[in-house]
């Protein structure tokens, strides 16, 4: 450890101003501060005092989707083996599956790391940690078919159009991965979408639990067709299905938010919001079932929890604390309706089999609104508790 301090700190004076490689000093920054640990620190005064800075909070957002990585790259491997009909073993599940998932975080990794050492050296700002977590969630919500060249032109859209233009890290309006993935999927929906695209074995297509869903007639039984396509409840929680890399295992989702909210990382307001909205809203569906109406109203409430990206969404996607609600009351409110509305478009929109992409979006434009709203009415209570007989109470949006 001494040797590679000894060999940074030596390099140190050519990155410094007036050097030839001063425009590269974000690159020897986020390197330095990477490998080793910050020399910048406060000696005295009155500064708050906090081991978790930034960095820290995403490697642990990094730590928590370990369980999702290792469950995509095992269920990728296992879905091959599947497919061609071989003989399941454990080591070469590994191997198939690293084949397949492991280029695509690299590339996603790569591409977006290129752009973001491009904004910092143009502005001049730090190299941020955060593309540690954007560059994993992205990859780990694409099938383990798509081109490579698609996840790189995904993750560069959602790098520089997601966050960048809005001035970088804490400034983005969306949840970057997000965008990147959503991009993706309106430009190249045949890669995205589809019987085709989920087991990485040509000639082999089978139809995801949610498209099974879709095809359910007015009336039908969703559970027979689910079961007729080999779908339970068992290997849809345990994630052994096609699907998304990192999205198919609720357990894996679930030890993930174990993790976060022992280290204080997530909102369990937003996950416990979107798991009670979700719950609401297909509870509704349930009870409207008929013989007229979609087959998949009559879904029982806790298969939605199941099915699909939603337990990934709600915990990693939805708790990102830049595009979410800050205040406790905002985040009920926002984790309720990116449940209601994940619903609301899985059950209503025939052509979108999933929903909870588009919910998180939506719902990160209504964040701050949200929260404008709470911290309004919150103003409102403490004048009427704090306002004299007779007295003018201070207006909700006085400055003053």
């Amino acid at each position: 450890m001494n040797l590679l301090e000894k060999s940074l700190h030596k390099l140190s004076p050519l990155f410094e101003t007036g050097k030839p490689l001063a425009k590269f000093y974000p690159v020897y920054e986020a390197l330095d501060s990477f490998l080793l640990t910050t020399g910048k620190v406060t000696k005295k005064g009155p500064h708050v005092r906090d081991a978790v800075d930034l960095k820290r909070v995403m490697m642990l957002v990094v730590i928590a989707l370990i369980p999702a990585i290792l469950m995509g790259i095992y269920n990728t491997g296992y879905q091959i083996l599947l497919a061609k009909g071989q003989a399941i073993h454990n080591a070469q599940i590994w191997w198939l599956g690293l084949e397949k998932v492991l280029p695509i975080i690299l590339v996603s990794y790569v591409a977006g790391g290129f752009w973001e050492v491009i904004f910092a050296v143009s502005r001049r700002h730090e190299i941020n940690e955060g593309f540690l977590v954007t560059g994993i969630l992205y990859a780990l919500t694409l099938p383990p078919t798509i081109p490579l060249w698609q996840v790189a032109v995904g993750i560069s859209f959602g790098v520089v159009f997601g966050k960048e233009i809005f001035g970088g890290t804490g400034m983005n309006i969306f949840n970057p991965a997000l965008v990147a993935r959503a991009f993706v999927f309106f430009a190249y929906p045949a890669s995205m979408s589809g019987s085709v695209v989920w087991v990485a074995v040509d000639g082999f297509t089978r139809a995801t639990p949610l498209a099974v869903l879709k095809e359910v007639g007015r009336g039908g039984d969703p559970i027979a067709a689910l079961a007729n396509q080999g779908y339970h409840v068992a290997n849809l929680f345990n994630g052994f299905i096609p699907g998304s890399i990192g999205e198919t295992s609720v357990w894996a989702c679930l030890m993930g938010l174990a993790f976060l909210l022992i280290t204080r990382v997530a909102s369990w307001r937003i996950v416990a919001g979107c798991f009670l909205g979700l719950l609401g809203m297909s509870t509704v569906f349930y009870l409207l079932r008929g013989p007229n109406t979609f087959g998949i109203y009559a879904l029982p409430p806790h298969w939605h929890i199941a099915l699909g990206g939603f337990a990934f969404g709600a915990v990693f996607m939805a708790t990102d604390p830049v595009s979410g609600s800050a205040t406790n009351v905002g985040r009920w409110i926002y984790g309720i309706l990116i449940g209601v509305l994940t619903v609301l478009i899985r059950d209503i929109n025939p052509a979108y089999p999933e929903g909870v992409m588009l919910a998180i979006l939506l719902m990160n434009i209504f964040a701050p609104l949200i929260d404008y709203f709470v911290l309004q009415a919150h103003i409102k209570q403490r004048n009427k508790k704090l306002t004299p007989a007779g007295a003018v109470p201070i207006k909700a949006n006085s400055k003053s």
